[in-house]
């Protein structure tokens, strides 16, 4: 324990330059009296670090010394990779082995590069859940993140409609989307995949599985995504739609939808309205959407949601039949 901290207090000072008794206090989460400890021991042995007194005083290194103790673990370097994802990494327990290899990395920058991750920091930034949206880290997240790493078969309890069912599983990667976390796992040579917020209990074994080298997360995912969406376009409605109502269709809509709609659609007319047909998922879903569209979307068929938006426009005639036209436009 103590070994690491004096690595990271040395990377600190590379990296810095030059910090106070209170700053590596703060880094390190120690007292100031084991900071100024930890310096004794680096001088001891051979680091060239000294104290500087007064208001800009501070610990420094002497001038061109380069520490060669930046080597990642393992864990560090894997962690790496999630750095730019620090919500995530820590919700997979990842969140000190990030931190570690992003320091231990800016300290191996030449001098003029070592401000390059806060560069980026300042500048780039990934927020993965939906707007509107409260998100809670699933409990079995880390563990799950461990037996992912390790390739460690997995025994579970998951949630499936009213009943649990226990499974055995091989987990072979997570996948974050729009805050929700999905888990990829082998089961009886399938492929398949679990919400981990519907894992009521994990527990990780000794045994290790053998990775199917073929299998490709991002394209697995990829594949199960367009499967899912197209699973739920059970039904479809005739529509016509103007060039902007075309445009917010990928806003009101299911992508998939959204991209078929706009490859079936007619010729434009005069007005530059198009005939399309547009997959849903059920009629009540397809009449909040078209409704989304306002003006810019007239449907076609099938009658029973057309009457129904009629009825819709009806009254909301009827509640703003009394405004004077001469008002302001949005």
């Amino acid at each position: 324990m103590r070994a690491s901290r004096l690595i990271t207090l040395l990377c600190l000072l590379q990296v810095r330059g030059s910090m106070t008794g209170p700053e590596l206090a703060r880094e390190l989460e120690v007292s100031e009296r084991t900071v100024a400890r930890d310096v004794l021991a680096l001088a001891e042995a051979g680091v060239p670090v000294y104290a500087e007194r007064g208001r800009s005083g501070g610990y420094r290194l002497l001038g061109g010394y380069r520490a060669k103790l930046t080597g990642l673990h393992q864990a560090e370097a894997e962690a790496l990779f999630l750095s730019g994802v620090p919500g995530p990494a820590t919700d997979m327990g990842l969140g000190e082995a990030a931190a570690a290899a992003r320091l231990k990395a800016s300290a191996a920058l030449a001098p003029p590069f070592r401000d390059a991750p806060q560069r980026v920091g300042q500048r780039f930034h990934l927020d993965a859940p939906r707007w509107f949206r409260a998100v809670e880290t699933p409990a079995v997240l880390p563990e799950l993140s461990r037996a992912v790493w390790r390739d460690r078969k997995v025994t579970a309890q998951y949630q499936r409609g009213e009943q649990q069912v226990r499974r055995e599983i091989e987990p072979y990667g997570l996948v974050l989307k729009a805050g929700v976390w999905y888990l990829a796992a082998r089961r009886e040579q399938r492929f398949l995949t679990y919400r981990v917020d519907r894992f009521r209990h994990v527990e990780v074994g000794d045994e290790i599985f053998t990775r199917d080298d073929t299998f490709d997360l991002a394209t697995f995912w990829e594949d199960k995504a367009e499967e899912f969406t197209h699973s739920l376009l059970t039904d479809q409605v005739e529509i016509r739609i103007s060039p902007l109502g075309l445009r917010k269709l990928h806003a009101t809509t299911d992508g998939t939808a959204a991209r078929e709609a706009e490859a079936a659609a007619t010729q434009p007319d005069d007005a530059g309205w198009v005939t399309t047909t547009l997959p849903v998922e059920s009629l009540q879903v397809a009449y909040d959407q078209i409704l989304n569209l306002g003006p810019e979307a007239e449907v076609l068929n099938p009658p029973q949601l057309r009457h129904q938006l009629a009825t819709a426009a009806t009254r909301l005639a009827t509640l703003y039949g009394d405004v004077d036209r001469s008002e302001g436009h949005l």
